[in-house]
């Protein structure tokens, strides 16, 4: 039976006090009892000493934490749980030099953590429906605050700053992503990608969105002209989630470069769209989906 009797801190230590207790964990979640080959399905597999299982047809040797964010670590598991724990609980996420303190290991060794952490978080490919609310912003500092050879010259708006496309559904799940641009080919695609057809669209007036007309049922307050509310139509909901997202990246995170914003993004996604979970089923929820692993060179490089 899967554990779930911990919602928090302590309890989370309680129940699994060593390594073993995690592995256990990882493997009825994982497996359920049947435990597959991560190099060929439909092979046989032989238990082995050690954790450790044997794969018929190529041979290999594998355990639990084979092909997932667990693989060819130094670090206890019991510490990479913390890790997730603190990661998936607090609201507006950890730094990497907060859980370097917490659970006692360096700066760089924490940071790659939550980056192999915050590459599970984008799972969800399942289309909205209903009412959905659409909004862009942007992320990043002020041109004011920069260096000065970081500065662009005559930077108005968002110039500097990386384009976020967000949707909404009402009373479920949000969705964004980081985007080249705010154009209608781009928007559009994002969400056509991310929306059912027929879908009642609910967006501010700017004009990339206009053509959307065409797709869904599309209706837009004039946030120009001070209208903000009419009726159903609002792109309130979507707001919050930027603030929401801008308070964790400006008061906890501080700064992200372009190339990992998404996987910022991804974080606050999860936590937004498991919000009515407890803290076991979070956790439990993430550990589902840890077969997603990146690799520090793939990270630092580019």
């Amino acid at each position: 039976m899967i554990n779930q009797d911990f919602n928090s801190i302590l309890e989370l230590i309680q129940a699994f006090p060593d390594d073993q207790s995690c592995i256990d964990h990882l493997e009825q979640l994982r497996w359920n009892g049947n435990v597959v080959s991560p190099f060929n399905e439909e092979s046989k597999v032989y238990n082995c000493k050690g954790n450790k299982y044997k794969c018929k047809e190529s041979g290999k040797y594998f355990n639990v934490k084979t092909n997932t964010i667990f693989d060819n670590t130094k670090l206890p598991l019991q510490k990479w749980f913390l890790a997730i724990w603190l990661a998936t609980s607090h609201k507006k996420g950890i730094s990497s030099i907060q859980l370097s303190k917490d659970i006692g290991i360096t700066q760089k060794s924490a940071w790659f953590m939550l980056q192999r952490i915050r590459e599970c978080f984008g799972l969800d490919n399942d289309k909205m429906e209903g009412e959905i609310e659409a909004d862009e912003t942007y992320v990043g500092g002020k041109e004011k605050n920069k260096h000065g050879n970081k500065k662009i010259k005559n930077a108005q708006g968002g110039v500097g700053k990386a384009p976020v496309l967000g949707m909404v559904q009402r009373g479920g799940k949000v969705a964004a992503m980081k985007v080249d641009d705010t154009t209608f080919e781009s928007l559009a695609l994002e969400i056509i990608k991310n929306v059912k057809e027929g879908a009642k669209l609910y967006t501010d007036e700017y004009s990339s969105y206009k053509r959307l007309r065409r797709v869904y049922d599309h209706q837009f307050v004039k946030h120009s002209r001070g209208n903000y509310v009419k009726g159903k139509v609002h792109t309130n909901t979507i707001e919050s989630f930027w603030a929401l997202l801008k308070r964790g990246i400006f008061g906890i995170y501080h700064f992200t470069s372009v190339k990992h914003l998404q996987r910022y993004v991804d974080e606050f996604c999860f936590r937004y769209n498991t919000r009515d979970l407890d803290e076991s089923a979070r956790f439990n929820l993430f550990l589902q989906n840890t077969e997603n692993r990146i690799t520090y060179k793939e990270l630092i490089n580019g």
